[in-house]
């Protein structure tokens, strides 16, 4: 049965009428204040912009029955308290809807709030003689009258959507509402080291993030606070600039990632912003040293004209808009490949972390009956060895797999005798086999030993080293082969009949843009008249193709983020996998001096910590943390 078209408002010659300002108020609430955390964003935005060094936020019932914001900042006159909650009323524009240097501008965020809350505004100036309050109450504005107060701003936000409950109905549960308020914080806090915040309340515990220096190393501070103090540990500096755009920041190294991505934090002139483009950058960078499954942990803040950058463009103001965003993007992607180049190799604090823990006996049962064969007790050895263990001359074992005398070098195929496991050989290639001086030295040391035919096990000064050679040797054949491949155009197959692909307009234009970059990859095409684009060769490199899906694919991509990368990743698919095939399987035996070779190549290979689908390709394990886990220390 066919439905009834909706009844249109102009059948019923309903009269144009002024909304009522209530109205209009929750309007723009519903534009501005989504949920609990959107009020905290607002109103602590509003205390940076006042000069607040100190933000206490408090909330309860995940900000539904209560948020407080207490700032030290510069107050509001008592006489300016109504103004305060009225539409369109603000201190922090100059005329110029361009050049915007503050958090907030819109005027909007305190009536809106007033509108579908109980809002307590309450604040005194430095030089006031006492404090000034007013109320809003769903939408009705009462009289200010003064009350004793400290200097700076108060605002209480209760039984938050009351005058609006069909709202309540999509928000989340309180622990949700909670942690989303917390994410809130967290994200403005790095923005602003030196001020310090609060977090408390009754559906939360607490947390403090203290102020410190507004410098690199109060940044770093900051960034152990709220993201934990593994990711300083694990860090990269980020400093790059380019035509009047500048980068700074931090971001992880390959090996350190997290399962999603809300450890990445962006910032546009100080503002916490959540930008597709920034964030399509970031993954482009990290293109070929993460799983697909797992995010880089990053913190970038970029500075530039306001006048380059547009902040109006949602209420909420998270999502920006950049003049250049080839710009933008070519810059974020430049700079984090090149902290990536010039850091090489680095593994991840926390797989000696793992390691240890993967090491430690279970909390309960006795000694030797634990799955891992080390048996009972604390997680934690004490510093002196305890039940007579007698550690300075308990007889061992010596290990037995060894190396047999030096042979030509290469990875050469079939059985090596020299690797059969004998008793009278020894596991120390120094046995053996004339080692040149100073490995030991070297990032990833000396090889001593190779362990189940695919694990090398190396000796630095002062740390044990543990090497899967398949996913290192993996690494460096991927690397030779990108090099080859992109240091010339790619070859190209000319297709024995052009392909006619027919396109939006726009979408034509935007790859007739890039047709230059797109034939340095073996794609060659061109305009076709008014909408559509005529494809003539496609890289040789990915054998039989759908170019029309192809030409498709890339239009998108450019749309979205002003890049044709989208090629150039399946090239670089193509080139993983040969890499994968050709490298040096597990199950091999290498001779001692195969695998100081292979060690060597991985110090001089930038990105050798991750093999090409992510995952590490050695682990670290400090001498100071063995002796721990043997109670020396």
């Amino acid at each position: 049965m066919l439905r009834r078209p909706p009844e249109s408002p102009y059948d019923r010659a309903m009269p144009i009428q002024q909304l009522s300002e209530n109205v209009i108020n929750q309007i723009a609430a519903g534009e501005v204040v989504e949920r609990p955390a959107s009020v905290v964003k607002e109103l602590v935005e509003n205390a940076l912009d006042a000069g607040a060094s100190r933000i206490e936020v408090a909330t309860a019932g995940g900000g539904l029955g209560l948020i407080r914001v207490i700032d030290d900042g510069c107050g509001i006159p008592g006489a300016e308290l109504p103004l305060a909650v009225a539409r369109h009323c603000t201190s922090k524009l100059s005329g110029d809807i361009h050049d915007i240097r503050t958090l907030g501008f819109r005027g909007e965020a305190l009536p809106s709030i007033g509108s579908v809350a109980r809002l307590c505004l309450r604040s005194r100036t430095a030089d006031g003689d006492g404090g000034a309050e007013i109320r809003v109450d769903g939408g009705r504005v009462g009289a200010v009258r003064p009350v004793a107060a400290n200097r700076g701003t108060t605002v209480e936000v209760r039984d938050l959507f009351f005058a609006t409950p069909a709202r309540l109905k999509f928000m989340k549960g309180e622990r949700a509402e909670a942690a989303a308020i917390t994410d809130v914080v967290k994200r403005i806090a790095l923005a602003f080291p030196a001020v310090r915040f609060t977090l408390s309340g009754t559906d939360r515990n607490l947390a403090e993030f203290p102020a410190v220096p507004a410098d690199g190393d109060g940044l770093l501070r900051r960034l152990a606070q709220v993201m934990g103090r593994e990711f300083p540990e694990n860090a990269l500096p980020i400093e790059a600039e380019r035509n009047g755009v500048a980068l700074s920041g931090y971001v992880s190294i390959p090996s350190f990632t997290r399962g999603n991505a809300l450890n990445q934090f962006a910032y546009v002139n100080g503002r916490p912003v959540r930008d597709k483009l920034v964030a399509s950058a970031v993954r482009g960078a990290y293109m070929d040293v993460l799983p697909r499954d797992r995010h880089a942990v990053t913190a970038l803040f970029l500075s530039l004209d306001p006048a380059l950058v547009d902040v109006n463009v949602h209420p909420a103001k998270a999502d920006v808009r950049f003049r250049d965003p080839g710009l933008v993007r070519g810059l974020i992607v430049g700079a984090i490949r090149q902290a990536l180049e010039k850091a090489g190799m680095r593994a991840a604090t926390t797989g000696a972390a793992a390691m240890i823990d993967a090491f430690r006996a279970p909390q309960s049962g006795s000694f030797g009956s634990g799955a891992n064969g080390f048996g009972g007790g604390s997680r934690h050895f004490d510093a002196e060895p305890r039940g007579g263990w007698n550690t300075e001359s308990s007889p061992s074992r010596p290990l037995e797999p060894a190396f047999a005398v030096a042979a030509p070098a290469g990875f050469s195929d079939g059985p090596q005798a020299s690797f059969d496991i004998g008793p009278a050989l020894s596991a120390d290639a120094r046995a053996t086999v004339a080692e040149p001086a100073g490995l030991t030295q070297r990032p990833l040391g000396a090889a001593r030993a190779q362990v189940h035919e695919n694990y090398i096990v190396a000796q630095t000064e002062d740390s044990l080293i543990i090497v899967d050679q398949h996913a290192a040797h993996e690494r460096l054949v991927y690397e030779a082969l990108k090099q080859a491949i992109h240091s010339r155009p790619l070859p190209s197959q000319m297709l024995l009949m052009p392909e006619i692909v027919d396109l939006p307009e726009e979408d034509a234009d935007r790859l007739a843009a890039h047709a230059e970059f797109l034939g340095r990859l073996g794609l060659g095409l061109e305009r076709f008249g008014p909408g559509a684009v005529c494809v003539r060769e496609t890289p040789s490199m990915l054998g039989e193709v759908d170019a029309a899906a192809l030409v498709r694919d890339l239009a998108d991509e450019i749309a979205e983020s002003d890049s044709a990368d989208g090629l150039k990743e399946r090239v670089d698919r193509i080139a993983a996998t040969m890499a994968c095939h050709g490298s040096v399987r597990s199950g091999r035996r290498l001779k001692p001096e195969e695998m100081n070779a292979l060690l060597r190549q991985m110090e001089a290979t930038p990105g050798s910590g991750t093999c090409n689908h992510g995952r590490p390709t050695y682990i670290e394990l400090k001498l100071a943390d063995i002796e721990r886990l043997f109670g020396r220390r």
